[in-house]
């Protein structure tokens, strides 16, 4: 199965993601066969840590095996997340496997990873309190979710859900606790990632509402030569099976539900080509003010400004899905940041003017390479030495599947 290079497609994320490990590399997903896979050969998960350096945590195995959560057994939730990616790897010999979602030896579903659990009694949602239809959805949700990983606890996964799950609510959590995973090189900005939030876009959906699962449209219902009905584990869009996976009790006909979701695409990628135009513009003159000499106290609101119109525009846009689970929420999310960024240039404007800026030049992203040789991403570099952890180390001292499709 190919994958589409997310930074070609859209090299403006380059500039937005300038400072992070997602400059370097994004690929759109290609199923749970090759999570294992993926993640090895992936710019983003490095290489083996020098000493002294403890490199990036095994947290990044957590969703791609049901290895992590045997070995979080093992080692205890801390413990493996204190071990580097690099160093578990020879461990991880399983993609995404039936024990993800299953009880060993049965049909019965199950939440394996611990901060699932956590996440799920923060929104007073327990797992064994739910329905067949909101836990076939946490089941899924496990991993299709935002995360970070927590510092302060051996860089564990944390899903950061204390207030709610919106991005509201979680922006207010981050915060609250003055926290930032990476500080943007132009403007300073102390910026935190949005990771694919499937499952808190689709639980305000309409769908969630009329209990409709990720299972009801991903994983359609069917019936064997024997007549025994059982769900169908390729996990796909199942909209062309438009009567299987039962669209038609709400929806008038394929082509109508086809072209609604076409023009939900179509509106949230036009907001969003906006919004991180704007941002891109308000990185570079906060950028221009901090040279000319700017003081927090003058800067500081444009900055926040930016730091929230960009976790909006990567809480909608990161979710691959939007457009379909909750389009209404994505173009709120949008429109919201949109006036973010706008505010937070006419504050720039006027500080630029006082200051004596005259001039702010702004880069060439029209493709990925000049986008990210003008953050200074090396990426020729970074190739070579991923390349070369991967034949002597990936290659000979993994499990097959580390290597699969490669």
């Amino acid at each position: 199965m190919q994958r589409e290079d997310m930074l070609e497609k859209n090299p403006a994320s380059v500039i937005l993601w300038a400072g992070s490990a997602y400059a370097k590399e994004y690929h759109s997903p290609r199923g749970h066969h090759f999570a294992v896979a993926d993640v090895s050969h992936s710019l983003r998960s490095g290489v083996s840590p020098k000493a002294g350096e403890t490199g990036l945590s095994a947290s990044c195995w957590t969703c791609k095996t049901p290895d992590a959560p045997r070995l979080m057994k093992e080692l205890g939730v801390e413990g493996f997340s204190a071990k580097s990616f690099a160093e578990l790897g020879p461990e991880i010999q399983n993609p995404v496997y039936c024990s993800d979602c299953h009880t060993q030896g049965s049909a019965e579903l199950t939440l394996p990873r611990p901060h699932a659990q956590d996440a799920m009694a923060k929104v007073h949602k327990p797992f064994g309190e739910q329905n067949q239809s909101m836990q076939q959805s946490q089941v899924c949700g496990q991993c299709h979710v935002t995360y970070y990983f927590q510092p302060e606890r051996q860089d564990k996964v944390n899903i950061p859900w204390i207030f709610g799950n919106s991005a509201d609510e979680i922006e207010k959590y981050y915060d609250a606790r003055q926290f930032f995973e990476w500080v943007h090189p132009i403007s300073r900005t102390p910026l935190v990632k949005a990771r694919h939030p499937e499952f808190e876009h689709w639980n305000r959906s309409v769908h969630a509402e009329a209990g409709i699962s990720c299972v009801t449209c991903h994983m359609t219902q069917e019936t064997s030569a024997d007549g025994k009905s059982f769900t169908n584990h390729k996990i796909t869009n199942h909209l062309p099976d438009f009567e299987a996976a039962n669209c038609s009790s709400c929806h008038q006909s394929q082509q109508h539900i086809t072209q609604l979701i076409a023009d939900n695409k179509a509106l949230l990628e036009t907001k969003a080509q906006q919004l991180q135009e704007l941002l891109i513009k308000a990185h570079y003159e906060a950028g221009a003010a901090w040279k000319a000499g700017a003081q927090w106290q003058q800067i500081g609101e444009a900055i926040m400004g930016i730091r929230h119109a960009q976790w909006r525009w990567d809480f909608a846009m990161s979710s691959h899905g939007i457009h379909a689970h909750n389009a209404k929420e994505g173009e709120a999310l949008l429109n919201k940041g949109l006036e973010q960024i706008r505010a937070a240039r006419e504050i720039l404007s006027k500080l630029n003017a006082d200051l004596g800026v005259t001039r702010v030049d702004y880069p060439d992203y029209s493709t990925k390479a000049k986008a990210q040789a003008a953050i200074g991403v090396e990426l020729e570099k970074l190739t070579e030495e991923k390349q070369a952890f991967i034949k002597t180390e990936v290659k000979k001292h993994w499990p097959k599947a580390a290597n699969f499709g490669y």
